[in-house]
């Protein structure tokens, strides 16, 4: 695939994988990019999982007609992306492999064999000649690790943008960017809103005219929709307006308090309305959904004198990615001692810029009069925010 005339793509797609990371579900798999830069000397960036290593070489040495590289240009460290550097090494041994400090520091820790490779550190704004073409190079440290950096190409315009502006899913299906990206970024990036609002700073300075990331496909237009995105994620904004009712239920009375809330909301005009089930449903969506909308409601039992598992692993998500600038409130069950309220927002204090509202709601068992007159007015309440 060509993304200009002296840039090649030359990444793979991945359907063999049922977990990136080990966690998240990719059910249209995943891509791992990779790119070339064809000039007077040739820059290659970055590399591909190690399962596709041979699938990889092939597609550069198709990409290259004979040549050899010049450059490896190594902008983020994790394996889905560096595990092939030694490959590339053997088979180009006199590759000369760019990165800054922290790159190669990583580098002799997870390959050590690659030692031995001729190296340029570079430094923040560094430039570096392949003759038309001048690579700037931009650290962006955890965004999302430490040693990352981003590439820009100011004669083709393009910005090779690392982890960032990626998403879930193979290239070859085709799939809404905006849903699959959100997972991929508020799961794998979300915890680092300073860094990559410093990261957009940088870029506001460029002009981007295509942006290369290291999954998922090129953006070559409306980009500005992407860095909107992008600002938003990163600065906690809330991007939809709705309500999320997240709820784990035992044997279904919380369950029944969770809609009826959802049918009062939905009756009295909300415009978005989110019910998951943290049990059966994929985790990382309801992380998603719960910093896409601006007002949270948390259901749960009281159990063994705590919170229901799942409840506690998703507040456990969102307190470690920095969730903030919401509102918040809580509807707890208990047959004789209901502590889930207490539990919950005693978890989220570790969490800023929260509002409460002022309505809670406590079930005895199941709903019964005064519990649905509870939900009532926190419905009431919600819709008087707006």
């Amino acid at each position: 695939m060509n993304i200009t005339q002296d840039i090649r793509y030359v990444g793979v797609d991945d359907h063999e994988i049922d977990l990136f990371e080990g966690q998240y579900i990719v059910p249209n798999g995943m891509a791992y990019n990779s790119y070339v830069i064809l000039d007077e000397k040739i820059a290659v960036m970055d590399t591909v999982d190690a399962r596709f290593g041979e699938e990889w070489l092939q597609n550069l040495s198709d990409a290259l007609n004979g040549r050899t590289p010049d450059y490896l240009i190594v902008q983020h460290m994790e394996p889905d992306h560096s595990a092939n550097i030694v490959k590339l090494l053997e088979t180009y041994p006199d590759t000369v492999v760019v990165g800054n400090a922290q790159t190669f520091r990583m580098m002799e820790q997870f390959y050590p064999m690659a030692g031995s490779a001729q190296r340029k550190v570079v430094s923040n704004n560094e430039t570096l000649s392949l003759g038309a073409h001048t690579l700037q190079f931009i650290l962006a440290p955890m965004v999302h690790w430490p040693e990352v950096m981003v590439t820009y190409d100011s004669t083709d315009k393009v910005l090779f943008s690392a982890d960032g502006f990626g998403k879930f899913g193979a290239l070859d299906t085709d799939e809404d960017w905006a849903c699959e990206a959100r997972r991929y970024y508020i799961g794998i990036v979300g915890k680092y809103g300073v860094q990559v609002q410093n990261l957009l700073k940088a870029a506001a300075a460029l002009d981007i005219q295509v942006i290369c990331p290291l999954h998922g496909p090129v953006l070559t237009e409306n980009l500005g929709y992407y860095l909107e995105k992008y600002d938003i994620w990163s600065s906690y904004g809330v991007e939809s307006e709705g309500v999320m009712i997240a709820y784990t239920s035992v044997y279904g009375n919380t369950k029944k308090a969770a809609l009826s809330l959802a049918k009062k909301l939905e009756e009295k005009g909300c415009p978005k309305v989110v019910v998951a089930d943290l049990a059966r449903e994929d985790m990382a969506e309801c992380v998603e959904d719960a910093f896409r909308y601006g007002k949270l409601i948390l259901a749960t039992t009281t159990y063994n004198g705590d919170i229901f598992p799942f409840m506690k692993t998703f507040i456990d998500h969102l307190t470690e990615r920095n969730y903030q600038k919401r509102t918040v409130s809580f509807i707890e069950n208990g047959t004789w001692a209901p502590t889930a309220k207490r539990v919950m927002a005693g978890m989220l204090e570790k969490s800023k810029d929260l509002t409460y509202l002022t309505n809670s709601v406590t079930i005895r068992s199941a709903l019964n009069a005064e519990s649905e007159a509870a939900l009532e007015a926190m419905a009431e309440e919600i819709i008087s925010l707006g």
